[in-house]
């Protein structure tokens, strides 16, 4: 597997797709990646908000920075986290990706970054479950490494992770900048005191 455990990414790595739960989610866990490698294709999905008349235009405004693209979808993102049927998450996924092919995806871990947000599970859940079953193919997938000890501290990266990246102290500040000024979340929110100065991925391998 061509894998730099640093996170640089490779030659191989030229297309890529983010996809994620909400606007917001492609910044707090892996944007320092993307903003470090400005060359790649990068595709942002969020399948949550696309009504939502704040964090839309925000998250067009975010993409800027990543020199991006996105695509964003309206799937149900209630407070009361109602589950999806699975296969409703994975064609929702399907509809708005721009191609069924890719070199690298990065996704929601399996079980979420923190505790607990049902639509990051289910998001990462329906991306294994779709490379799994053919519907798209992935070089390689990234899925986010996080945890936050069952609530009693903000999600950390996991130190055992198969990717670790420590982001450069200028990458950090834009990273953050993105979520305070264009997310406009405050200093004190959840958000702003998460925003993770490493990011760290668990690495599902080649796909033939």
């Amino acid at each position: 597997m061509a894998k730099d455990p640093s996170g640089r990414l490779t030659y191989e790595h030229t297309n890529c797709v983010v996809i994620v739960a909400h606007p917001d989610d492609e910044t707090l866990w892996p944007g320092g990646t993307m903003l470090m490698h400005p060359d790649n294709c990068w595709t942002v999905v969020t399948l949550c908000r696309k009504s939502d008349a704040d964090r839309a235009p925000k998250f067009e405004k975010a993409l800027e920075f990543y020199r991006a693209r996105g695509v964003m979808g309206d799937l149900d993102d209630g407070s009361d986290q109602k589950p999806l049927r699975m296969i409703d998450v994975e064609d929702a996924i399907i509809d708005l990706l721009p191609s069924d092919r890719y070199d690298l995806v990065l996704t929601h871990g399996l079980w979420g970054e923190y505790t607990s947000h049902r639509r990051h599970e289910e998001v990462g859940k329906a991306v294994m479950a779709l490379r799994e079953s053919g519907r798209f193919w992935a070089k390689e997938v990234w899925m986010f490494a996080y945890e936050d000890g069952g609530r009693k501290y903000l999600p950390r990266p996991m130190a055992d992770a198969d990717v670790f990246v420590r982001l450069p102290a200028d990458v950090w500040e834009t990273k953050y900048r993105i979520i305070t000024e264009v997310y406009d979340f405050g200093p004190d929110s959840f958000e702003a005191r998460t925003t993770p100065k490493e990011e760290a991925f668990w690495v599902l391998g080649k796909q033939k």
